[in-house]
């Protein structure tokens, strides 16, 4: 019991860090947030930003580590 509360902190731990560091670097990667596909729309006094490909490109990374994550820890 105590074996896999153990390992699910561990876990959570490091995908805080990780979620950390990557906030510290987001404006220092050049193609996050500008890929083809993130939809800017900007008015006179409103500007609505919409970033669907880097979503996806967030979300296929995140599913394919903590699947590698997943199967270490089986």
């Amino acid at each position: 019991m105590f074996n896999m509360i153990g390992k699910s902190l561990v876990i959570f731990g490091i995908i805080v860090i990780i979620a950390g560091i990557v906030m510290i670097f987001w404006g220092k990667i050049p193609f996050l947030g500008k890929l083809p596909g993130d939809i800017v729309i900007k008015k006179k006094t409103v500007t609505i930003y919409i970033p669907i490909i880097t979503c996806i490109l967030i979300s296929i990374i995140l599913t394919i580590v903590l699947n590698i994550i997943g199967r270490l820890f089986k």
